[in-house]
């Protein structure tokens, strides 16, 4: 296909792809599926070769948050039965996340249900940091703790934080229909603020929500512009007791292609397959390892992910390899200027912008790496397995293990 060859060539050479090619990777048929996998497969392995970065996720406080964003299990009014509790020890979250970095996990994301930190919060984020540089050496951590304050990010950076996570999750034009307790601006301050204190930053999307071909393009063009060093991409996990709860849009091959677009438009940044990858991708999650560089080990926030052996036999098996912690991930000319300034990968004097060359064209819970449920146009096709609207609660476990449980953690 004409429009393949042409976006690989511009991810080769870290272009930006129109609008228009973006939206046809999507319009693709599933006759075509592999073909784009290939030609984004080319794209992966020229900025990452066939290494797959392994991260854990540890949730310090589960469940009663004010905000209202609809596809989070942890959302103000959920009837969701998940965990509940509030905040972990530091010596507690420091076992919890020892037992991701013996799975392999080169990055610890810690994740607090809420609008934002107090002052307080970040005090103690930044004690449970130490614990845990303390006992895993080498370990990057990144936190997610909501909408941040003035200042808030330069703590954390002086607390040892090497990155920030929080997600725009969809477009701006429908954040409005998801989210009502904070806004799409506020968001993206957020983000603006990790990259001004020198933390790397992490931002992404969740797919799956009811949107439009043209609000997922619009979304991942925004996290382009804005220029994170990993972008998460979170497929809806329909928690009972969310109002999503009947949003069964993706099919795997949809999810797929979502996956390529993605890596089309940010080539050479650190695309991370996050929440709800076992329950839309299922048994085709092999074949999004040639679209994505980066995946979490285990469990999520509040759902179940498949056991971290099995992760590790699925990378094995499908030829790649798990990245070392003496790897740098992301390639030597994001990774250069990421030594420069002390923090971000993309950002400095002279820096492109996500993934472009110098001559190329140019909040709350549900922030959290995976999305809390996993981790708004009605064109998604609806999977042959069900109707539109069946309720599929067995494909959702809800997380009985690990952080803040006596269980064993799934890593």
């Amino acid at each position: 296909m004409d429009l393949l060859n042409t976006l690989v060539d511009k991810g080769l050479r870290r272009e930006l792809p129109t609008r228009e090619e973006a939206l046809a990777v999507l319009a693709t048929s599933d006759d075509e599926l592999l073909d784009v996998v290939a030609a984004a497969g080319k794209v992966r392995r020229q900025w990452f070769g066939r290494r797959v970065k392994l991260n854990y996720l540890v949730n310090l406080k589960s469940g009663l948050c004010p905000e209202d964003c609809s596809y989070c299990s942890q959302r103000l009014g959920s009837k969701a039965e998940i965990l509940k509790y509030t905040w972990l020890k530091p010596e507690e979250a420091s076992q919890a996340a020892a037992a991701g970095v013996a799975g392999g996990a080169k990055r610890v994301c810690l994740v607090a249900s809420g609008r934002g930190p107090t002052d307080r919060d970040v005090d103690r984020v930044g004690k449970t940091i130490a614990a845990i540089k303390e006992q895993n050496e080498g370990v990057e951590v990144c936190a997610c703790l909501g909408l941040l304050s003035d200042g808030q990010a330069e703590r954390l950076k002086d607390a040892g934080a090497d990155a920030y996570n929080h997600n725009l999750n969809t477009s701006e034009a429908t954040y409005g229909a998801i989210t009502k307790t904070h806004t799409y601006a506020d968001r993206v301050d957020t983000v603006q603020k990790a990259h001004a204190a020198g933390l790397s930053a992490c931002s992404g999307l969740i797919a799956g929500m009811g949107e439009s071909d043209e609000d997922l393009v619009d979304v991942v063009y925004s996290l382009r512009e804005l220029d994170p060093d990993s972008v998460p991409v979170n497929f809806l996990i329909p928690f009972e007791g969310t109002p999503l709860a009947k949003e069964w849009n993706l099919t795997p091959q949809r999810a797929l292609r979502i996956l390529a677009m993605v890596r089309f438009v940010c080539p050479d940044v650190e695309v991370r397959l996050a929440g709800g990858r076992e329950v839309h991708l299922r048994t085709m999650q092999p074949l999004a390892l040639h679209l994505v560089n980066s995946i979490f080990l285990g469990d999520y926030l509040t759902s179940e992910g498949q056991a971290g052996q099995a992760d590790l036999d699925m990378i094995a098996d499908a030829g790649f390899e798990v990245e070392g912690a003496g790897t740098t991930t992301l390639p030597a000319h994001r990774s250069e200027v990421a030594e420069a300034t002390g923090g971000c990968g993309s950002h400095g004097a002279g820096a492109s912008v996500c993934g472009s060359s110098a001559t190329a064209d140019e909040a709350g819970c549900g922030s959290a790496c995976g999305g809390c449920s996993g981790h708004a146009g009605h064109e998604a096709p609806v999977p042959a397995q069900a109707e539109a609207g069946e309720v599929r609660s067995g494909l959702v476990a809800v997380r009985r293990r690990g952080a803040g449980t006596d269980l064993a953690p799934n890593a």
